[in-house]
């Protein structure tokens, strides 16, 4: 049968768009991890992708199979109007998912326990302490081992475990970096946390997965892990900006803005953290949060 040109059209639009996805890792960086948390999600997700192909390949296997052996001119099926049993095809239909199953149910299991996001990663190098905050429509963090904060920028050592402490001064967001670690989510007045590695130099992209609002689609922020040296020079960077983000700058900075650029601050406002933590978290007792929030700000080098 001749095949239309639309058909032909559709065909080589399909292969372009399928050859162009593949010329950038941006988007698809579960492709190319570039930490040891994200090679084990990798390995996780294409381990039951090739479990659930268990039942996926031979049903379009037997598909193509059954539609040629009894098709109507020339098929050797053998017509069986009486027929309504068979052990062995019952035993397959049950036997097989259940062991996919328990299969999906075990990486599940152990998974679930080895990459815990609240888990410390096994390290004799100190964590570098990030405090993530979620705003409208942007990410500010704050580093109390530095005393510096940065906005849409966040840069690590290679090699150096990251602890996160997530929250938000908005609606609930989602925390990723899918070339770095899987999602997680800050709340208004709860902390979260997400402990990561950078095995590899490069810029990641992170972004907010929870929709937000009108500048959703814009919540973007630059993850980049380099060198112990070039980490160094860049907090100096940071330190040597000029700005302070005292409580009038963080008032300004809270307002939603959408394509925010990046932003870096010399100092921040002591307790910054546990302040933020503090509008929203009405149960717990704020003087624990101001504690907290001055133990980390003393920490600063």
């Amino acid at each position: 049968m001749k095949v239309s040109e639309f058909h032909l059209r559709n065909i080589f639009s399909a292969v372009v768009i399928l050859t162009l996805s593949g010329c950038s890792m941006e988007y698809a960086p579960i492709a190319d991890p570039a930490g040891p948390i994200a090679i084990a999600e990798r390995d996780l997700l294409y381990a039951a992708f090739l479990v659930m192909m268990i039942v996926v390949i031979p049903v379009f296997v037997l598909a193509a199979f059954f539609a040629y052996r009894y098709r109507a001119n020339g098929g050797k099926g053998t017509h069986d109007p009486e027929w309504s049993y068979s052990a062995k095809i019952d035993a397959v239909i049950w036997i097989v998912p259940t062991i996919i199953v328990i299969a999906l149910g075990y990486f599940l299991w152990t998974s679930t326990y080895k990459l815990n996001p609240y888990r410390p990663l096994r390290s004799d190098i100190p964590d570098l302490e990030i405090q993530a905050v979620a705003l409208d429509w942007k990410w500010l963090f704050i580093y109390p081992q530095y005393g510096i904060a940065t906005v849409n920028e966040v840069a690590m050592p290679v090699d150096r475990p990251v602890a996160f402490k997530i929250t938000s001064d908005t609606v609930m967001n989602s925390f990723s970096i899918p070339a770095l670690a899987g999602q997680i989510f800050a709340m208004a007045g709860m902390t979260t946390q997400l402990h990561l590695l950078a095995s590899k130099e490069g810029t990641f992209r992170g972004s907010n997965t929870q929709y937000s609002g009108d500048g959703f689609a814009n919540q973007h922020f630059s993850a980049v892990a380099m060198t112990d040296n070039n980490f160094e020079a860049w907090t100096k960077k940071v330190r040597e900006a000029g700005a302070a983000l005292d409580a009038a700058a963080y008032a300004k900075l809270e307002k939603p803005s959408i394509g925010h650029p990046v932003e870096y601050y010399s100092s921040y406002e002591p307790g910054l953290f546990g302040t933020i933590l503090i509008k929203y978290a009405a149960s717990q007792d704020p003087a624990d949060l101001v504690c907290t929030a001055s133990v980390q700000d003393r920490q600063i080098n």
